[in-house]
């Protein structure tokens, strides 16, 4: 007898099905498992030998045999350990094998038995979703589950438990969602004193989903306005909270199935790896661009980021998503993220003051920004110098300005692109491209002319001139007009330097 249950294997954010299938046969005693497992899936024989001597069954002196199939697909995780238990009780007649046929089934094992959580739970429930089957998982990510709505969830504290529920002894309470997070917020902008350029330019690129950069001396409140920036963005919708969900699900970073309204805000070590911001390791997992994905990616003291991993951020920041490529797999992940950096003038930086600056400036300004590639740079629309604050600008009291108010606007441009981006798939002026770019965001006979005066004296390449055509857009979506005026080009212009040549 042959028994199956079904399970799912992770590629990015898409679960694919996987038949479980065993058999007990006649032969000397061993229990193998095929279908191209990993180490952790191999380990399982272990953790479920174990698991069901807790419950006080033996296995068979026999042959038995798991088969993961497709085999083709490598199978990675420990949430095969369910499943393989299950096809295993169901070929030993401990359980219903045909009543097993409606449900998928993911989740570790203990040695005691109990059913342990596994990332991924939230895309499972998705899957199964779509093949009108019910899931079988953790109790303690039921709540996860059940965001995934109409779909059967079976939350299982223990092999024991979920037995008895499928012989219909004991019944498991169907699980609720998790709760969903209010919108949290960072510091407000009132405690920002001074820094009226840098303000404007924060708002602008919350408006328009614009990447930004900042660069100025230390402490001139640089990663101050930074976390200011997840204050004035909107909330994420349903959709997106779930799409935003869905990575942290693969991650194993969602607690509890509480899906959050805030959009992510990372800011990752300078230490941080390739792998670590673009995705990848032995196991491929979403990187820090794809944990930000709808949010805020920070990187602070940019130059200080190793060249490759910054480097590797460029196809991500034009596509909005990225391709993970491994021998064994190859893995999408989304990544539509704004990059919001920060970095000092030069290494010591205090270029900019006489009376503190080193002994190689301005040479040392030169060699410090540098390391950060000129294509790069080209990706960012928004170049900002922050200046140091003096002690008069601390004394004064906080602005009568803050977050509140300039989310307002936010809000109110936000809303405007929406409207005109309905039924496209986009979400901001920052991904507007093609003839809607055209359409919306090509200025007037007088902003025309000037825009093509810059571009030939900044010599903007074309992703330069596209990219302040967006900026220009969203000045004017925040202005309330609905054409983009010279006035808009003017000041999008002013945010804009030329990359220095990698």
């Amino acid at each position: 007898m042959v028994a199956l249950v079904r399970t799912v294997a992770y590629l990015g954010l898409e679960a694919r099905s996987v038949e479980v299938q065993c058999q007990i046969a006649p032969g000397l005693p061993r229990f193998s498992v095929v279908g191209l497992p990993d180490k952790a899936v191999n380990e399982s024989k272990e953790r479920v030998h174990a698991a069901l001597a807790a419950m006080g069954l033996s296995l068979p002196p026999k042959r038995i045999t798991i088969n993961l199939s497709p085999a083709d697909l490598p199978k990675e995780g420990s949430h095969y350990d369910l499943p393989i238990a299950l096809a295993l009780l169901g070929a030993m007649g401990v359980t219903d094998a045909e009543q097993l046929a409606d449900f998928f089934a993911v989740g570790e094992l203990a040695l005691d038995g109990r059913i342990v959580g596994s990332p991924g739970v939230l895309l499972a429930a998705l899957h199964a979703g779509g093949q009108d089957a019910g899931l079988i998982c953790p109790a303690i990510q039921g709540s996860e589950a059940a965001w995934a709505s109409g779909v059967p969830v079976v939350p299982a504290p223990n092999l024991t438990s979920l037995l008895n529920h499928l012989k219909g002894t004991q019944q498991l309470a169907r699980p609720q969602p998790g709760e969903a997070e209010s919108p949290g917020f960072g510091p407000d902008l009132k405690q920002v004193k001074g820094q009226e350029v840098a303000k404007r330019a924060l708002e602008i690129a919350a408006a328009g989903g614009h990447n930004l950069l900042m660069i100025g001396p230390p402490g001139a409140g640089k990663s101050l306005l930074a976390s200011c920036l997840p204050g004035i963005l909107p909330p994420l919708s349903p959709a997106e909270a779930l799409e935003v969900s869905m990575v942290s699900s693969v991650a194993g970073l969602l607690e509890e199935g509480r899906i959050s309204r805030t959009r992510p805000f990372r800011s990752p070590h300078h230490s941080a790896s390739m792998a670590a911001l673009t995705g990848g390791g032995l196991k491929v997992k979403p990187g820090e661009v794809s944990l930000a994905h709808l949010g805020v990616l920070f990187l602070d003291e940019l130059p200080e980021f190793q060249r490759a991993a910054l480097d590797s951020l460029r196809q991500p920041l034009e596509t909005g998503v990225v391709d993970v490529a491994r021998a064994n797999a190859h893995v999408t992940f989304p990544a539509r993220v704004q990059l919001v950096a920060a970095m000092n003038p030069c290494r010591c930086g205090h270029l900019g003051d006489p009376a503190l600056a080193c002994s190689r400036a301005p040479r040392c300004a030169a060699d410090y920004q540098s390391k950060v590639s000129g294509p790069l740079l080209d990706r960012i629309d928004l170049h900002v110098d922050v200046d140091p604050v003096s002690a008069a600008d601390l004394s004064l009291p906080p602005p009568a300005e803050g977050s509140a108010e300039v989310a307002a606007r936010v809000g109110a441009a936000r809303a405007i692109q929406l409207d005109r981006m309905a039924g496209t798939g986009k979400r901001s002026n920052a991904e507007l491209d093609g003839d809607m770019l055209e359409r919306h965001a090509t200025p007037d006979d007088p902003g025309r002319k000037l825009l093509l005066q810059a571009a030939e004296a900044m010599r903007l390449s074309a992703r330069g001139y596209t990219r302040m055509l967006r900026v220009a857009r969203t000045i004017a979506d925040l202005a309330g007009s609905e054409g983009v005026g010279r006035i808009h080009v003017a000041e999008a212009l002013s945010y804009r330097r030329t990359a220095p040549r990698s």
